[in-house]
């Protein structure tokens, strides 16, 4: 008697199994470099953000927005606003700074 037929699992049996945990483990590297893209695209575009939420401080610090109450929280608040101002631009597409820096940060990953 074979020791394979003995114990139930053929040769064939190991192949499917060694391709199932093969396939697995392609689809654990896919999911991770997934997650990780999402991740370096956050980054980018927190970063476009925060460059466009610095220009725009420059550009409006000479500006009276007359609107606001003169006060203590005047400054605080239009920075605030200059930053909202800043992820808004962002998120409708900025001036395309998120996609190079992604584009960086993949290719930097890829070297190391």
């Amino acid at each position: 008697m074979d020791v394979g037929s003995a114990s139930g699992f053929e040769a064939s049996d190991m192949f499917i199994s060694n391709n199932k945990i093969a396939d697995l483990e392609r689809a654990k590297r896919a999911a991770k470099a997934q997650a990780n893209a999402a991740k370096v695209d956050e980054a980018a575009q927190e970063f476009e953000s925060v460059f466009m939420s610095q220009m725009l401080q420059h550009m409006f610090a000479d500006v009276d927005m007359s609107p606001m109450a003169d006060g203590p929280g005047k400054e605080i608040y239009q920075s605030m606003l200059v930053d909202e101002y800043g992820k808004i631009l962002t998120r409708a597409g900025g001036i395309g700074i998120a996609d190079h820096v992604k584009r960086e940060m993949l290719r930097l990953q890829e070297v190391e």
